[in-house]
């Protein structure tokens, strides 16, 4: 690297931006977790493709909760100004969240996916001094996983740790930095009993997610998505009077729609994102 007044210049330039975008990243949440690489292996003119969510699996049970896009990093490098452009899809698992809204009356669902592609603009090789996409890995796969923080924060999942960090395979043949991280979704509400009274329902649900980053070859992709550790019944259980079981509730107030949603094995949601994670194109 050229160590000359420009070189030292260009780096502390990247240093300076790097921080902006970690601190614009968590504003905006996921879209922006990415933007660092984006651009390192080329770029495009013209609109940003909406990332696409290649498994069958999408179009059977889920259903798309927003979509968005817009500029989220704008950044001088000397010479050269750094656009990154977002699409984000934001997409929740529908006989769950139903499930808690009609057996509750709880907002929000803890299962959940999304989803983003980014561009940067132009590309991040022809920054001066040779400065580009090794520098930025390691603060933007700390930045994304921040982001990811605050994107399960919007769906009611909170204090979100870190427990496991690997490589994975996507369908593309690209390989994804990934994490796997805990969590917790409150779940209030009213539980209506079999006798016609009501009980507050104020439980905590154990989440588990996944999170993977990766380039294309033109854009960076980031995916993730949450589920609960445990059937949903066992809310159930700990909210209900010693003389009733979840199972008999349910069969007593729900239909089976509403009780194979509520009793669904956390395994079984953990195949489905982690199908959808790897078919992110």
């Amino acid at each position: 690297m050229n160590e000359g007044p420009a070189g030292r210049e260009a780096e502390r330039s990247i240093r300076e931006a790097a921080g902006v975008t970690r601190r614009r990243l968590l504003a905006g949440g996921a879209a922006v977790a990415a933007a660092g690489l984006a651009g390192c292996l080329g770029g495009r003119d013209g609109p940003l493709p909406e990332p696409t969510v290649t498994s069958d699996r999408i179009d059977d049970g889920w259903r798309l909760l927003d979509e968005s896009e817009s500029t989220v990093f704008e950044q001088s490098y000397g010479p050269v100004t750094v656009t990154a452009l977002e699409h984000t899809r934001i997409y929740e698992y529908v006989s769950v969240a139903e499930a808690l809204s009609e057996t509750f009356g709880a907002s929000g669902s803890p299962v959940v996916f999304f989803a983003t592609r980014i561009d940067v603009r132009p590309a991040i090789d022809s920054l001066p001094a040779g400065v580009g996409r090794d520098r930025l890995m390691a603060e933007v796969e700390t930045a994304a996983v921040d982001a990811f923080r605050s994107q399960l924060s919007a769906s009611g999942i909170e204090n979100v740790e870190i427990v496991d960090e690997g490589t994975s395979t996507v369908r593309s043949g690209h390989t994804a930095t990934t994490w796997q991280l805990e969590g917790e979704f409150a779940v209030d509400g009213e539980l209506p009993l079999p006798d016609g009274s009501t009980r507050d329902l104020a439980e905590t649900v154990e989440i588990e997610s996944r999170l993977g980053v990766w380039h294309d070859g033109t854009d960076v992709l980031v995916a993730g998505g949450a589920h609960p550790a445990e059937p949903l019944t066992g809310v159930i259980d700990d909210a209900l009077p010693s003389l009733i079981d979840a199972e008999t509730f349910l069969e007593e107030t729900a239909d089976e729609e509403t009780r194979d949603a509520l009793a669904t094995e956390p395994g079984t949601f953990d195949e489905e994102i982690s199908a959808l994670l790897i078919s992110v194109e």
